[in-house]
């Protein structure tokens, strides 16, 4: 008996969520990433930071960095991050870290500004054997395009 095209159709898109489901099982133990321990350096803390903005001029903020170690591994860094500045409020994001690099993306909690971007940060040890990072930024939205610098200081 042969099976018209219209239902051999019908019969492989009924089966497509089972096969969907089938490939996107977890992956078996062997083909996972072998959990390494993290060995990189803790950046976690609160930082007061100076920015020059290019639309809104200098603010104030203050940085957070949470260390996640469940995703930390090896020698790579994965971190909750928040920037909280006076008048414009909260930047909540996520931060990936290798040696004293860090990516960094934020987005302000109020939607309507599109403010919103992407950053990269370089960290040193100051004399007082904190930790300080300049960061420049990128904002592809607010305003029509914006960036701007800031140079924070851990507590």
């Amino acid at each position: 008996m042969k099976i018209p095209s219209s239902a051999f159709l019908v019969l492989m898109l009924c089966s497509a969520p089972a096969l969907a489901q089938e490939t996107s099982a977890a992956k078996p133990a062997s083909r996972r990433m072998a959990p390494v321990p993290f060995k990189g350096v803790d950046y976690s803390g609160v930082y007061d930071c100076r920015g020059m903005d290019s639309r809104e001029g200098p603010y104030n903020g203050v940085v957070t960095l949470e260390l996640v170690p469940s995703q930390s591994h090896g020698e790579y860094g994965a971190y909750r991050f928040k920037l909280e500045v006076s008048g414009y409020g909260e930047y909540p994001g996520q931060a990936a870290t290798k040696g004293r690099e860090m990516g960094i993306y934020f987005a302000n909690t109020d939607p309507a500004p599109k403010d919103y971007g992407t950053g990269i940060a370089s960290f040193a040890k100051g004399k007082n054997g904190k930790w300080t990072f300049t960061k420049y930024y990128y904002e592809p939205e607010f305003k029509g395009g914006n960036f701007g610098t800031e140079t924070c200081f851990q507590r």
